[in-house]
This record gives structure tokens, C-alpha cells and sequence, in this order.
């Protein structure tokens, strides 16, 4: 079945709220088979028409969102009963709904909300317990020369649409997909290959399964290899995949860097700390923003200045004059400071320069130290350059130290 995802809502394409709601929905009905086939934004207003005309023309399955509030331009409703020639009638249990939730709110009901309550003939009410606009399912309407898609009109607010389709609109969908044959997507993290080396090492080779739908989702120094295809099918070629990729594979089941250390460390039973400058703390929120990291996460220094280093981590102020701050022996002394503060098997440090300024000929703009202590065992260092902008340097520096701890873990 071909799927269209209709945003309704001006807000959308002036930037001022972001648009997830394809990419949610893309995610729900996935395991049904089914798959957004393409995602149309308009404005408020008149454009809504044009938009429902055209994907009538393609789709059998439509969801629209937005555009069922009390002003003016939620015309959503309107559009599509006249489009369907269905007449509009108020429903009592909606408004009874309408002013039980004003009233526990202490806000007065207002004669623009009663919109609101008008329901086309022969659509479905979908409840809204967390607003004040329902939804509306339209069943699909055939004809000898032409045919309608099934619409459900859905609120725009993500708290009230994403509850109201799980809870009503997935089990409709399951009645209209009972024999569509449902598909797996797994999603292979890869580090330290760009998308073309991997297509070169795996894709190519099962891109000539016609079973296999093979694709790539590149981000700085990462690459999701993703397969979409039948169980058997993937499990088939699985440990080919996870052959070739070797230690390039963070894990087979898409978890993330900081996932997959943080479920490693747990398992053995071992602890971390950071200890950061140029990156300021983004390597301790990554690993912390991991549910569960509070087994294994000791303490994150956060030592932006030379005395910071100095007075928290009490690195000898000769080694910062004889070196520099930005130096593979500070790097080394910041990680081993925090691993014995904070008394873990590993730390993690970084210290480098994000720029735009503060680079040299001998240390330019772009240049990390990382040092991982580890108990009983030297220091490790590896020097990186990423010339780039702040945002980017950052996330790039911590993720090279993250990947320094997993290659670490992977030997160790």
C-alpha cells in the first residue's frame, strides 16, 4: 500500500517547530509493511486543498496532520468533507469532552472551539484525551473510475497525535494489512569508513541479492549500513556482514558508541571518568545521556583552564609551561589525574583547540590530544586534527575518544 504523510501548518515551513511527525509515523507502521512513500508540507490555508487533491492521485493510505484546531485556518476538516461531498454535523460527546477538559482547567469554553465538535458523515471519531481536537478516520472509497485513499486526519501537536495513533489508528491499520508481508530493517554502525568504503568492503556484494534492500546514512566519521529485507534473508548474510565490516562495527543492532560502551562496561564490571577541556563536558553527557550509566560512569572533570587543571586535577604547572596545554604529555597526565580521582579502571581525556581561533603553525586550529589511563597498563594517546567548525570539532573529538575506549575494549 503507498503511504503519504500530509503536514499542515504554517509554523512548519517558517522553521519555528521542527517537523518529526513522518519520521515518527515512518517508524510506527514499519513493522506493518508498510512505508512512507513521500512527505508533503503546506501552509495553513488555501493550499491545503491542492495537497489533498494530489495525494489522493498516488496514495491508498494518507495522514494528515494539523490544521483541526478552533482558528480560522485549521481548515483540514472543512477541505476534506467538501473534497469527500460530506456534510458536517456537530457531535455532542465531543463537545461534552471540550467542556469537561476547559472546566477542570479552569478556562471558559469559547464559541470558536465549537468547530472543533463538527464531524463529516460517515467518519470515525478518533478520542484526543490529551486535546481538545479529535481525530478522524475516513475508510477508503472505491468507484469504477476513480478511488479514494483512506485519510486519517491526525492533530499536530506530537504529545496528542503519537498517543492517538498508537492507540487508534495502529489497529486500523493492522485490519488493512493483514497478508502485506512485513520486512526487518537492521541497522549496521560503522566508524571510521565513509559510506563509500563501505559500499566498496559489503554493499556492492549483497546490493546483487534481489532480496536485499541495501542503503547508507552517513554523519561525520559514522555510517549507518542499513538492510531492509525478510528475517531469513538478513540472517542469512548477517555474519558475512559483520566478517567484513570487523572491528569497524560498532554493533550490529545500531546502538550508538556511548550505547555500546556503557552496556560493555557493565557487563565486565568496569568504571570510566573524563576529563575534558576543549570539548567541555560533551563527552560525560554523551556517556551519561545512555540510560543505566550511572553503574559505571565515576566522575567527569570538566578543566577548561590551565589552573583549572592544575588546582582539580593537580597536573604540576611545569608540565602545562614545559609542554603546553595542548600536548600529548598533558593529554596523558589529565587522564591518569582523573582516573586515580576518581578511582576508575579508565578516563578518558581530551584537550585541543576548537577554534575558530587560538592555532599556531606548530598547533593549528583543529588539533586534539585524547589520553585513555587505564588501571594497570600505560597511558594511551592518539593526536587527531579536525578542521571544521566548533559544533562539529567537538563532536568529532569525543567521538574519537569514545572510539579510542571501544578498540580498547574490543582487545582487552
Amino acid at each position: 500500500m503507498t503511504v503519504e504523510v500530509l503536514n499542515i501548518g504554517t509554523e512548519l515551513l517558517l522553521g519555528s517547530v521542527q517537523n518529526t511527525h513522518a519520521a515518527w509515523i515512518a517508524r510506527q507502521i514499519f513493522p506493518l509493511g508498510l512505508r512512507v512513500a513521500r512527505q508533503t508540507t503546506v501552509p495553513d490555508g488555501s493550499a491545503i486543498r491542492d495537497a489533498v487533491l494530489e495525494t489522493c492521485a498516488r496514495a491508498e493510505v494518507v495522514f494528515i496532520t494539523g490544521g483541526l484546531g478552533p482558528t480560522t485556518d485549521d481548515i483540514t476538516r472543512e477541505v476534506v468533507a467538501e473534497l469527500l461531498g460530506r456534510k458536517l454535523h456537530a457531535d455532542p460527546a465531543i463537545r461534552a469532552h471540550i467542556e469537561a477538559r476547559l472546566a477542570a482547567r479552569g478556562y471558559q469554553l469559547l464559541n470558536r472551539m465549537l468547530r472543533q465538535t463538527m464531524v463529516p458523515e460517515g467518519a470515525e471519531v478518533l478520542p484526543n484525551p490529551n486535546g481538545t481536537a479529535p481525530g478522524l478516520y475516513f475508510p477508503a472509497v472505491s468507484h469504477p473510475s476513480w478511488a479514494l485513499p483512506h485519510f486519517f486526519l491526525l492533530p499536530g501537536p506530537p504529545r496528542e497525535l503519537q498517543p492517538m495513533f498508537s492507540d487508534f489508528v495502529m489497529p486500523r491499520l493492522r485490519e488493512l494489512t493483514p497478508d502485506i508481508e512485513a520486512k526487518e530493517c537492521r541497522v549496521y554502525r560503522v566508524v571510521g569508513l565513509g559510506e563509500s568504503a563501505v559500499e566498496k568492503l559489503i554493499g556492492l556484494e549483497l546490493e546483487q541479492n534481489p532480496a536485499l534492500e541495501v542503503g547508507y546514512c552517513a554523519r561525520p566519521n559514522e555510517v549507518d549500513f542499513r538492510l531492509i529485507g525478510a528475517r531469513e534473508d538478513l540472517d542469512a548474510v548477517e555474519s558475512r556482514v559483520i566478517e567484513i565490516l570487523g572491528k569497524h562495527l560498532v554493533s550490529p543492532a545500531g546502538e550508538g558508541m556511548e550505547e555500546w560502551i556503557v552496556s560493555e562496561l557493565k557487563r565486565r564490571n568496569l568504571t570510566l571518568a573524563t576529563a575534558e577541556s576543549c570539548t567541555g563536558g560533551l563527552l560525560a553527557s554523551r556517556i551519561t545521556d545512555v540510560p543505566g550509566a550511572s553503574e559505571v560512569f565515576h566522575e567527569g572533570f570538566v578543566t577548561y583552564s590551565n589552573s583549572a587543571k592544575t588546582q582539580i586535577l593537580g597536573l604540576p604547572p611545569e608540565l602545562i609551561e614545559r609542554h603546553g596545554a595542548v600536548s600529548p604529555e598533558v593529554a596523558c597526565a589529565m587522564a591518569e589525574c582523573a582516573q586515580h580521582l576518581a578511582k576508575a579502571d579508565f578516563a578518558l581525556s581530551l584537550t585541543g583547540i576548537a577554534g575558530p581561533g587560538g592555532g599556531s603553525a606548530e598547533k593549528p586550529v583543529g588539533l586534539v590530544h585524547i589520553g585513555l589511563a587505564r588501571r594497570n597498563a600505560a597511558t594511551l594517546h592518539i593526536e587527531c586534527r579536525f578542521s571544521t567548525d566548533r559544533a562539529t570539532f567537538k563532536q568529532l573529538a569525543t567521538h574519537s575518544a569514545l572510539d579510542l575506549l571501544r578498540r580498547e575494549l574490543l582487545v582487552h
